[in-house]
């Protein structure tokens, strides 16, 4: 009998790797039915082989002398799970490979199940070692190329290296709440918990927090969220707050959680047709590259925008009024869309590191910039603006 997280793990891996499946809600329904220990087991699985994707592939074609992409589907899964567990955790070996070969077998994929079983017995006897022979690199640490090679440019070899290894880590628990619920941080109101409690505290990285706390906003200012969902800045700002939001079911979804001073309009931000805000805040759709350890799947999938986030910029300058104050913020670790879209938006830069100096911008202390491997929270860019005086 295949033990029921392995089997939730399998589906999640399947679903995201053959459908394009988002993991987080792949995983939702793959565990629907099982106990709060199944439930965290098949999360660890699950999310520990989507994240380790290309270290296990390597392995696979390395000790299984097969193409990884020539594999069915459900062999392909089966062998990246298996591989996760052998390498990864301290499951038993005989199981681990046993579980392997029937998930094939119950996928109706006999003609593969002893490939399978060779297979995962070379893994057995050989794949710790090898992973621990690589060299430090995007290969041992499962990452993109182009996401390796953009931090060393920006940040350098070894801190390439340092955030590539720290975001493969469970990231810490970080919730905003209005009374005492954990471990205080730095950040007014930002908590590290080991649990969420719903009715007390909002999941909410201290560095999304700071972003939304230096708007500074007030009670009696009109004030502009460019792209709100799913609604954690929105709900922390005052004043009377416009929140925009281009996803029909995401601005459907923000309306129901969200104050009395909050009015969403489901538009695109550069289409409002409303303008002399006091301030704003430009939460920019963005590559992620600072929310990897919390979006197993995102290393695959992410994509600069720069375009995108420029014409974002501008429109909320558009509609700020003369002097006003415009947070622009990106939880991604990429200059293509951080410092490189303040400097071409023409808008007069209100420096930070005094304020904040623990998380002043390496190179340019005007900006901030929060890292997983350093300050243990997401990695955000944040800038704050003021448009021209008239």
């Amino acid at each position: 009998m295949i033990a029921p997280a392995r089997r939730a793990a399998f589906d999640v891996v399947l679903r995201v790797f053959e459908q394009d499946a988002y993991a987080d809600r792949a995983l939702a329904s793959a565990v629907e039915s099982l106990d709060d220990r199944d439930r965290a087991l098949a999360q660890r699985l699950a999310y520990g082989t989507v994240q380790r994707t290309r270290t296990l592939d390597f392995g696979i074609e390395h000790l299984g002398k097969r193409p990884v992409r020539k594999l069915d589907p459900p062999v392909r899964a089966s062998l990246r799970l298996g591989a996760y567990q052998l390498a990864f955790t301290d499951q038993a070996e005989h199981a681990v490979v046993d579980d392997a070969v029937e998930l094939v077998r119950a996928a109706r994929r006999e003609r593969a199940v002893p490939f399978t079983n060779a297979v995962m017995r070379r893994l057995a006897q050989g794949f710790r070692g090898l992973v621990a022979s690589l060299p430090e690199g995007p290969v041992k640490e499962s990452y993109p190329d182009w996401i390796a090679e953009t931090w060393a440019r920006d940040f350098g070899g070894e801190a390439s290296l340092s955030l590539m290894r720290a975001q493969n880590e469970p990231p810490a628990l970080e919730v905003r709440a209005d009374e005492p619920v954990g471990e205080a941080t730095d950040v007014p109101g930002a908590y590290i918990v080991e649990r969420v409690d719903p009715a007390r505290m909002r999941p909410m990285s201290r560095a999304s927090q700071l972003a939304a706390l230096l708007v500074g906003s007030r009670d009696g200012e009109r004030i502009l969220d460019s792209c709100a969902a799913p609604g954690g800045k929105t709900t922390m700002l005052r004043g009377e707050v416009t929140a925009v939001e281009i996803h029909p079911g995401r601005a459907a979804a923000l309306a129901k959680n969200v104050g009395p001073n909050v009015r969403v309009v489901n538009v695109d931000a550069r289409e409002l047709e409303e303008s002399g805000f006091d301030r704003a805040i430009v939460d920019a759709p963005c590559s992620g590259l600072g929310v990897l350890a919390r979006r197993p799947d995102l290393r695959w999938r992410a994509r600069p925008l720069p375009e995108l986030q420029l014409e974002l910029l501008r429109a909320a300058a558009e509609r700020t009024k003369p002097g006003g104050t415009i947070v622009y913020s990106v939880c991604t670790l990429n200059a293509d869309e951080n410092e490189a879209i303040v400097d071409a938006s023409g808008l007069v830069v209100d420096p930070l590191a005094e304020e904040w100096p623990q998380y002043a911008h390496p190179t340019r202390p005007e900006f901030l910039l929060t890292r997983p491997d350093r300050d243990r929270t997401s990695g955000f860019f944040i800038a704050r603006l003021r448009t021209i005086p008239s």
